[in-house]
């Protein structure tokens, strides 16, 4: 049985409950390198549906 459990590391206890959380050898613990919008970005360019263009083009894009 596998449970997730999300923990808001800005607190001494949050912290604290972490730390310890790491120390126990059936814990698996899976963090996220990046946000959520990075990690897609990340996925979108190795997978080849991202376009490359021009830092011109994206300032036109943007702006726009």
């Amino acid at each position: 049985m596998e449970i997730t459990i999300k923990i808001d590391k800005r607190s001494k206890q949050a912290k604290v409950f972490y730390e310890y959380l790491k120390t126990l050898p059936f814990i698996e613990l899976e963090e996220p390198r990046y946000n959520k919008d990075t990690e897609k970005a990340i996925k979108e360019v190795k997978s080849g549906k991202a376009t490359k263009i021009s830092l011109e083009d994206f300032r036109k894009e943007l702006y726009s």
